[in-house]
């Protein structure tokens, strides 16, 4: 046994060795004297985009649809393909320097350069109607499992989607909201299901993975902002009572803590977006980081040393892909259970006996 498991391992380093030395030498080739940037790769990696990148192959990418209004007010939808690598269609073009690098623009009468309202299907919003789409089937399978099969117990993976639904609203939403658990328990859910399907969609490089959306602050923000409304559209009489007429001190109530609390209101979102964002796009960052060695090592010592470091690089590159396969499942479920807290406070209990007899 021993004697299988150190073959398994001398191929896998020699296999290693072997990728990382043609990676090495056809980046050195593909960029000649160029110096590899390493801010520039990340970044790219990381943002959003116009196309979809095609794996192993960084020069091709799958056109998505742009659509922008002009400054007449003129619709024009074309596909990305037309304004790659420096082509044009109907006069806009991606900028390649500049305050809108990467952005599509179009020049006005005086010739100067100017952004369109840009309403295009990039690489993130692509991303999101694909994860949302999972989502749905993940539900309508469970769902389609007990109309055929008459509630019997599903199997395989529409055993383990209930599994999760059962851990997730049983351990943790209805122990916290109680009787209101029926109530908020889809939109929470939800939330989980549709951060989780995003992470790990992240995590894959092939399409229709690879878009960094929770790495995004832009979808952390309505993430954050679709729990802020429900929070406080939601909120009872007693919640707001609390917030601007608390059972404190009358020398205090006026102004110092409805101030307080009216900030408290918008730092729990803000908390949400910046808690879930920073995590996934640190754990993207440091695996992209840790593969870029391999090509900075390779061009600046040669392709021999670049493929010796892509055995340490992409063994640290696999182990944080596994550890962010396990922040993926975390993240959701920490942004579900501080979503249900604030929900729940939301709407304070004024006998706590009841919310515990309803728990149990």
């Amino acid at each position: 046994m021993k004697k299988v498991i150190t073959a398994i391992v001398a191929f896998v380093i020699v296999g290693l060795l072997a990728f990382g030395y043609m990676e090495a030498a056809k980046h050195r080739e593909h960029i000649g004297d160029k110096k590899f940037d390493p801010k520039e790769t990340i970044f790219e990696h990381l943002g959003d985009a116009y196309g979809w990148e095609v794996p192993f192959n960084h020069s091709m990418r799958i056109p998505l649809p742009i659509i922008v209004l002009d400054q007449e007010n003129g619709v024009h939808c074309f596909m990305s393909s037309k304004v790659t690598d420096g082509g044009t269609c109907d006069g806009f073009y991606i900028a390649e320097k500049g305050d809108n690098k990467g952005k599509v623009v179009g020049k006005d009468a005086e010739g100067k350069e100017y952004r369109p309202l840009d309403f295009s299907i990039t690489k993130n919003a692509a991303g999101i109607f694909i994860s949302a789409l999972v989502v749905i089937l993940m539900v309508f399978s469970i769902r389609n499992w007990y109309k055929k099969h008459n509630m019997k117990s599903p199997r395989k993976f529409t055993a383990a989607l209930e599994f999760v639904v059962e851990f997730v609203y049983q351990d943790t939403i209805r122990p916290i909201m109680g009787k209101e658990a029926p109530k908020y328990g889809p939109y929470l859910l939800t939330c989980f299901f549709f951060i989780l399907t995003m992470n790990l969609l992240g995590l894959i490089v092939i399409f229709p993975g690879g878009a960094n959306l929770t790495g995004n602050l832009a979808v952390t923000l309505v993430l954050a902002v679709a729990t802020f409304l429900v929070t406080n559209l939601t909120g009872n009489r007693e919640y707001w009572k609390e917030i601007f007429w608390p059972d404190v001190p009358v020398a205090l109530k006026l102004p110092l803590m409805p101030v307080i609390e009216i900030f408290g209101i918008f730092t729990k979102p803000i908390a949400l977006m910046i808690r879930l964002f920073a995590n996934m796009m640190g754990g993207h960052m440091v695996v992209i980081v840790f593969f870029s060695l391999i090509f900075i090592f390779g061009g600046l010592f040669g392709a021999a040393v670049g493929a010796a470091t892509s055995v340490f690089s992409l063994a640290f590159s696999l182990f944080m892909l596994l550890l962010d396969t396990l922040v993926s499942f975390i993240q959701a479920y920490v942004f579900t259970i501080l979503s249900t807290m604030f929900i729940f406070m939301a709407h304070p209990q004024h006998h706590a006996a009841e919310h515990e007899q309803i728990t149990e």
